[in-house]
């Protein structure tokens, strides 16, 4: 069975099919330990992540409208609009107008390239914090640590 099989099955047993069958997202675990670093307070990561769960192809952005958004979240479109304001603000998202051909505008399409980079900016020091963990907790992590310490690779 291959790896990615095995992790399939892995989230069949954890969550079940029927919760499966539903959809899910891929949210990258840095996005949620980075939160306090990145400066996101807990509405503007939800938002985020409700914009992750329309974005299931890099080329094709994602655009849900403010008041789905909204309704998903309990908030008015306008309190919506403020949080989506200030995540383009901070760099985390791009709104891009829409148009539909016929009917004129339509909802935004969210650009999450700055999300995408500020996260890959991060990488290096908390995959550099994980490694150091490790480190530490093996039988003379003191040592290794040290060593590491002088010679980082």
């Amino acid at each position: 069975m291959s790896d990615k099989t095995e992790k399939v099955k892995s989230a069949q047993d954890k969550w079940g099919n029927k919760t499966l069958d539903i959809g899910f997202c891929i949210v990258p675990s840095i996005l949620l330990r980075a939160q306090q670093r990145l400066g996101l307070n807990p509405t503007q990561l939800v938002i985020l992540i409700q914009l992750l769960d329309y974005w299931w192809d890099r080329k094709n952005k994602p655009f849900p409208s403010k008041r789905e958004l909204g309704s998903r979240l309990g908030l008015g479109p306008r309190q919506v609009q403020r949080y989506l304001a200030d995540l383009e603000n901070a760099g985390f998202i791009q709104r891009e107008e829409r148009y539909i051909s016929g009917k004129g505008r339509s909802s935004n399409k969210y650009d999450l390239s700055g999300l995408v980079s500020k996260l890959n900016e991060l990488s290096p020091e908390f995959k550099e914090a994980s490694d150091m963990k490790k480190l530490v907790e093996q039988r003379g992590g003191d040592e290794r640590l040290k060593t590491h310490s002088k010679n980082p690779t």
